[in-house]
């Protein structure tokens, strides 16, 4: 069976919370006021996974002005810690600040209808590009012995598995350095992230970012 993507809304927020409590439990999850913010500031980027009807998977974005922020940022800095208030209609970037699948559920293609959402929304909306900071959960394990650059590139080149960094390379995207400290609750990646990157070929710089029609998750792939 297929998952059912569909929009967040209010009456998923405890689903939401738990689920990223029991995939990070390092890491805090969102608390209903910071769902509420989401669901105030951008309603439109944010998404569940639904499976005979329980919540399997969760995908929060916003959009940003990308020159407000270095190339060296953290998660706290482009979300304003989790506020979220830094979204901008002005911007051209989607910016993803969380995906999460409940761990039971993995491998079931989940994770790319999350993802192709993002890339659905980004096209319905004019947006250039998507940007990320993927974490790096199999790092821990090589960390004395190597720096976090020299992780990626050995997952790049096929010599070490990382679940995220290879799945988000499969779905499209490209690896463009290390963000370091930033995720310093994530001890799995030691705070390190991969800077990801996904390219709109569709978008037109002659046109404004617009909000999407309330019907482009059912665009095709």
């Amino acid at each position: 069976m297929t998952a059912i993507i569909r929009h967040l809304e209010r009456r998923d927020i405890e689903a939401a919370a738990d689920l990223q409590r029991r995939v990070y439990r390092s890491i805090p999850a969102f608390s209903r006021q910071q769902f509420e913010s989401l669901l105030t500031i951008f309603p439109q980027g944010q998404f569940v996974a639904e499976l005979d009807g329980q919540l399997v998977g969760i995908s929060i974005s916003l959009v940003i002005l990308l020159d407000d922020y270095s190339l060296h940022h953290t998660w706290a800095y482009v979300t304003n810690n989790g506020n979220f208030d830094t979204h901008n209609m002005k911007g051209r970037t989607l910016y993803g600040a969380e995906v999460c699948v409940d761990l039971a559920y993995r491998g079931k293609g989940i994770g790319h209808h999350l993802y192709e959402a993002r890339r659905k929304l980004s096209r319905a909306m004019n947006l250039k590009r998507i940007i990320a900071g993927g974490r790096l959960p199999g790092y821990h394990d090589y960390a004395t012995q190597m720096a976090p650059e020299e992780y990626a590139k050995r997952v790049i080149w096929g010599d070490i598995y990382d679940p995220v960094l290879r799945f988000q390379l499969d779905e499209g995207f490209d690896y463009c350095g290390i963000l370091h400290g930033y995720l310093p609750t994530d001890p799995e990646s030691i705070g390190n992230a991969a800077l990801i990157v996904w390219l709109n070929r569709a978008y037109d710089p002659t046109q404004p970012t617009r909000l999407p029609p309330a019907d482009f998750l059912e665009e095709s792939p």
